[in-house]
């Protein structure tokens, strides 16, 4: 499939994938709110992504297509100290926060996909 439709697809999955991870990450920091001695979790995939990419940039890392499918994000607990009497430490004015920014940039990327599949609907349509 990625040798006809190029690297586009294969990495709006693994974005869609991260950002799906990332809400539902969030949603459980936000739920575990009240929760003595919860440590909340985060996401990442920006930098371990990036770094791939710049090894395949100087040629250590192979295809850029493969860069992509072995790219991997990774749940990660804060290790914040917290004001809270019962060891808590979820901000949930920033955890709604994060979630709403990554449910438009869920929002976003499922738009670029849809326009990217109508693109190609249309060079295959003629």
């Amino acid at each position: 499939m990625n040798s006809i439709f190029g690297n586009n697809i294969s990495m709006a999955e693994k974005t869609l994938d991260y950002l799906w991870s990332k809400q539902r990450i969030t949603m459980n920091n936000i739920a575990n709110g009240d929760t003595p001695g919860y440590k909340a979790q985060y996401v990442t995939f920006e930098d371990e992504f990036r770094r791939r990419l710049m090894a395949g940039r100087e040629g250590t890392s192979g295809d850029i297509s493969d860069i992509i499918r072995g790219s991997r994000y990774f749940v990660k607990n804060t290790h914040d100290e917290s004001a809270r009497m019962d060891g808590n430490n979820v901000n949930t004015d920033v955890e709604n926060v994060e979630l709403a920014r990554t449910t438009l940039q869920y929002q976003y990327e499922i738009n670029a996909f849809n326009s990217e599949i109508s693109r190609l609907r249309t060079i295959i349509k003629g």
